[in-house]
This record gives C-alpha cells, sequence and structure tokens, in this order.
C-alpha cells in the first residue's frame, strides 16, 4: 500500500495542534492509502512537545522530531520534509491557515500523473497590506529571476517522493524552498484557496523573518542587484564628471561672480555616501549567503524522534 507523508512544522502552536490533527486525519478519510502524520518541532516553550506526545501515544501515525532548539522558519521545516519517505509527501504549516481540506485535491491531482501540486493563495483574510506587499515583492523578483518563480506559494502542496530525493541531492544547508520548487523544472499543479485568518496563537512571521526570506530569494536566484550597483556606479561617474566640468567651466568664464558654495559638496556627498551604504548591504547579502553555504551546517540537529 502506498502512503502519504504529512509535514507540519510548529513552533509554540499548543493551541492549534489537536484541531490540525483532527482535520488531517479526516481529511484523510476515503484514501486507500496508509498515511504518517510528522510533526517537527522547533524546541517549543509552550507545552506544544507535550500535546504531540499526547497524540503519538494515542496514534502511531502521528511521529515527532524534536529539535534540541530552534533552527528558524527555513531550516526546520526543510529537514522536516527531508525526512518523510512516503510516495508523496505533503507539508504544511500549523497554524491552518494552509487549510487541511485541501489535501484531497492534492492527491487526486498527484493520482492523475502530477509531480508537484500546490496550494496558490488568491486572496488573504489576514491584513491587506501585507498580501499587496507581498505580491510587489514576488513580482519584481519573478521579474529578476532567471527562473519563473510563482508568486504566494508559500511551500504549502504535495511532493511526489521523486521531487523529496532531488531535494535532498541538492544538500543546501540554507534552501529557499519555493525557488527550488520552480528550479527543479516539473510540471506544477496549482490549487488555488483562500487563506483564513489565523484563529489562535501568534504569528511567528515578523519584519525579520520576511525580510530574510525576501533577501534568500533574490541572493538566489538573482545577480540583477549586484549588476545594478556596477551600472549605477559608472552612471555617477559619469555624472559627477560632467557636472564638475560644467562648474569648472561655468567658473573660468565668471571668476568674480559665480560663488559654488558647500551645500551642493555636502548634498553630494551625503547622496553618494548613501547608495554606497545600501550597495554595500547588498553585497553583503551575497557574501553572507556565500557564507552560509561554505560552513554546510546542518539544517537542524534533532533532540528526540517519536514513533520513528
Amino acid at each position: 500500500m502506498k502512503k502519504i507523508s504529512i509535514v507540519t512544522p510548529c513552533y509554540n502552536e499548543i493551541e492549534n495542534v489537536d484541531e490540525l490533527y483532527e482535520r488531517i486525519r479526516a481529511a484523510m478519510q476515503g484514501f486507500d492509502y496508509e498515511y504518517e502524520h510528522i510533526f517537527i518541532d522547533n524546541a517549543s516553550t509552550d507545552g506544544t512537545v507535550e500535546k504531540i506526545r499526547a497524540l503519538s501515544a494515542q496514534d502511531k501515525r502521528v511521529k515527532a522530531i524534536i529539535n534540541t532548539r530552534n533552527f528558524g522558519h527555513v531550516r526546520s521545516p526543510s529537514h522536516g520534509l527531508l525526512q518523510a519517505y512516503g510516495d508523496a509527501v505533503i507539508i504544511m504549516s500549523s497554524d491552518l491557515q494552509d487549510p487541511p481540506e485541501r489535501i484531497p485535491e492534492f492527491i487526486k491531482k498527484w493520482e492523475e500523473g502530477a509531480k508537484v501540486v500546490i496550494g496558490v493563495k488568491t486572496k488573504s483574510q489576514e491584513s491587506g497590506l501585507f498580501y499587496v506587499l507581498r505580491t510587489l515583492y514576488y513580482r519584481v523578483l519573478r521579474s529578476l529571476s532567471d527562473v519563473e518563480l510563482i508568486e504566494h506559494f508559500t511551500g504549502f502542496g504535495l511532493y511526489d517522493k521523486q521531487v523529496i530525493q532531488i531535494l535532498r541531492e541538492f544538500n543546501d544547508p540554507y534552501p529557499y524552498f519555493r525557488g527550488l520548487i520552480a528550479d527543479i523544472g516539473f510540471p506544477i499543479t496549482r490549487i488555488e484557496f483562500i487563506q483564513p485568518r489565523r484563529k489562535r496563537g501568534i504569528s511567528k512571521n515578523n519584519f525579520y523573518t520576511l525580510f530574510d526570506m525576501a533577501m534568500l530569494g533574490v541572493t538566489g536566484y538573482t545577480k540583477v542587484p549586484l549588476r545594478l550597483a556596477t551600472m549605477l556606479g559608472f552612471m555617477a561617474a559619469a555624472v559627477s564628471f560632467v557636472i564638475g566640468l560644467i562648474y569648472l567651466i561655468y567658473k573660468l568664464v565668471d571668476w568674480q561672480n559665480f560663488s559654488l558654495g558647500l551645500a551642493p559638496v555636502v548634498i553630494g556627498l551625503f547622496f553618494l555616501g548613501s547608495v554606497q551604504l545600501i550597495f554595500l548591504g547588498i553585497i553583503g547579502e551575497y557574501i553572507g549567503a556565500i557564507y552560509t553555504q561554505v560552513m554546510h551546517r546542518p539544517l537542524v540537529i534533532e533532540k528526540e524522534r517519536i514513533n520513528f
């Protein structure tokens, strides 16, 4: 009998774990597949681990990986995905904003031959401003990237075991999962859904995590910012030379009356200094990404496994 692996990364989701388990179990009814539900917990501090232990004691299909510490929003989900060995693997968040009721649709598309079936948000009941900003980010990144990245795709979806094996071979220590799925090149089947509002608990996404994910996409899938820095450098140098030449000629022609003053010098220094800081930051992001790849530390360190 074929097996479906369902991976749900979590951190401090004590209020959602029980409902998540019940809704996934209900979604899998009606299928003849064996399934396993793998929680990967990022060292929760609110009792989530105890909840998972209780579920795994009553249902051996519930498995768990407990990390030694919080390894972040990129590494822990990626590790959990790679530890699933079902014929198909589904990954979804534990906050119930990825609706488990979409699982039957994913499986049906997989049965029809799709290797990659993803959930794509068409609307979000969360902040409208954040949705618009994400849309702008996706569109800018997609226009700059060498591969066709997918708007409003967060990783929620089903992946055939062949796709998971390819991800294992990448062996990326800090993967941009959304980009990897597009980069692999398999035809992608999309299931649209409206993202519900989080009912319980507090979102773990903040400005830093969102910025980190955004820069991970930029440094991993486009070199345009680096080339833009070079082009702007040449342009700024040319413009500065022309302006300097004009001022020199003006001064030679009207030596007595023309006074340059300090304002243009100060403004120019602040402008060029700001541009340099911006592009030094961009270069630093690329160097940081290289450093992470060179260090090649493990995605997570496991403290414990349950029911494996």
